[in-house]
């Protein structure tokens, strides 16, 4: 996480960083949607930064899926992350997931 002191995560908790960039879509005219507009509920990819030490199918550097109405925000040495739970994901993203998972967690 930097410099500074170490940060370890509890329980089943998940600190994850959304790029800031990716949250403007284009739709298939080329037309771009801001990330602000609102299109009914959809779900947001995030980076996973640091993980608790109950998690069990998710790993630093995983891509996950998650609700952006069901997150707690904090800031840490001045860089903005997002707090989850790992019952809170609805899909894993990674190179070590088989192709016979779905890396759902459910």
């Amino acid at each position: 996480m930097g410099d500074g002191l170490p940060i370890r995560m509890l329980h089943d908790r998940l600190l994850v960083s959304i790029d800031p960039e990716a949250g403007d879509r284009r739709s298939t005219g080329g037309i771009v949607i801001p990330a602000t507009a609102q299109l009914g509920r959809r779900l947001a990819w995030a980076r996973v930064e640091a993980v608790g030490s109950t998690v069990r199918t998710v790993q630093v550097g995983d891509s996950v899926l998650f609700d952006p109405d069901e997150r707690a925000e904090v800031e840490v040495r001045g860089k903005d992350f997002i707090l989850l739970r790992e019952r809170d994901l609805h899909a894993v993203a990674a190179e070590r997931i088989d192709d016979d998972q779905t890396g759902l967690y459910l």
